[in-house]
């Protein structure tokens, strides 16, 4: 088999074509035409003024709430090196992003994974844990089309995490990079635009609706802990990349996002519509909740096939996927996450033909 009939199924990245590499120049361009003085000096570490400005504005929030971050994986980090320390208790979901799972153990967490259900995390769970003595610093939350599992959090259960976390004092981080990605349902509100007790901290990023190489994400919070992170950003680079920053600023104010995003819906839709349904007809057993947007599907594979086994015979035949195990700190075993953003539709249904093989084969 040889790399280039790879077809991967691994990497949550939006494949080239539907990214709008002629609005990005243009948007290039701009930027340097409108504010050549502005994006080539050092800046500041709460970010390009006018992009904090345009993100504020998005979210009705005042610009003091507001830090841009070189992706919003450095927004996660600057958040929990600010709230959590060793043996700080924290909440995550079950499963959940593996390097959110792996910050939190460098930062020495301590951490309870809740379970996740097909409408986001067991809040009754999460209550008893509470009640159990638990006191989280932070609760980690991916709200909308969930990485890995795919699924979204129901309104009843964002209006139970902000009872729960103004009653027990811990922090919601509403972690939403995949918002924007929706093809079918209704948008939910964000607990950001909920939240009256100030309890919530929400993330997201430019990476799934413009690309990920211009590297652009922010967290918005309360003023008095982004001023503080905002400190440590000084310390730690002195203001991120003002280039990159002032590209998707242009590329905001234009309207050429809401065009990204309308391409990037629509293209992922269709992947995902035609992998669930390839993966029904090819691995009878397998079982999974489609989702409603986003880049992920996450499957539980026939009784008795274990993920580490496909993992290997999928790889020999040509297939990347990911391991379930990858996204919790116990179980997994027999789940497998699916990225269908880098893949074209041509390819997935080969590609399930071949993870279909790859299934036979350790079954034996």
């Amino acid at each position: 088999m040889t790399a280039e009939q790879l077809i991967s199924f691994a990497r949550g990245a939006p494949s080239l074509d539907i990214v709008d590499v002629e609005g990005l120049k243009a948007a290039a361009v701009r930027a340097f035409d409108a504010d050549p003085g502005g994006i080539t000096a050092y800046g500041t570490s709460v970010g390009y003024p006018p992009l904090r400005k345009w993100i504020a504005d998005k979210h009705g929030v005042s610009v003091n709430q507001v830090l841009v971050t070189n992706g919003s994986l450095q927004a996660d980090a600057f958040l929990f090196d600010y709230l959590v320390g060793p043996g700080d208790a924290v909440v995550v979901e079950r499963p959940t992003y593996d390097r959110t799972l792996l910050n939190l153990r460098n930062r020495g967490g301590e951490i309870h994974a809740v379970t996740l259900q097909p409408d986001g995390i067991d809040t009754d769970e999460l209550r008893k844990l509470l009640e159990s003595g638990v006191r989280p610093k932070l609760a980690h939350i991916i709200p909308n089309y969930q990485n890995p599992a795919g699924v979204t959090l129901s309104m009843a259960k964002r209006e139970a995490l902000l009872e729960l976390a103004t009653e027990y004092h811990f922090t919601i981080f509403e972690d939403d990079p995949y918002v924007d990605i929706r093809f079918r349902g209704e948008p939910q509100p964000s607990m950001l635009s909920l939240d009256e007790t100030g309890v919530v901290v929400h993330a997201s990023s430019f990476t799934k609706t413009v690309c990920p190489g211009v590297r652009v994400g922010y967290l918005v919070g309360p003023a008095p802990l982004i001023g503080d992170i905002a400190k440590r950003a000084t310390n730690l680079y002195i203001s991120p990349g003002m280039v990159a920053q002032a590209i998707v600023h242009q590329f905001c104010v234009s309207g050429d996002i809401d065009r990204s995003i309308e391409t990037v819906r629509s293209a992922l839709g269709e992947r995902a519509t035609v992998l669930a349904a390839a993966l029904r007809e090819h691995i009878p057993g397998v079982r999974f909740t489609e989702p409603d947007g986003g880049y992920f599907l996450w499957i539980e594979l026939p009784d008795g096939v274990r993920a580490d086994d496909v993992f290997t015979a999928a790889a020999e035949r040509g297939v990347a996927v990911v391991k379930g195990s990858d996204f919790l700190i116990e179980g997994g075993e027999h789940a497998l996450r699916l990225a269908f953003s880098a893949v074209t539709v041509g390819q997935i249904e080969e590609g399930v033909r071949r993870l279909a093989a790859a299934v036979q084969a350790v079954r034996g």
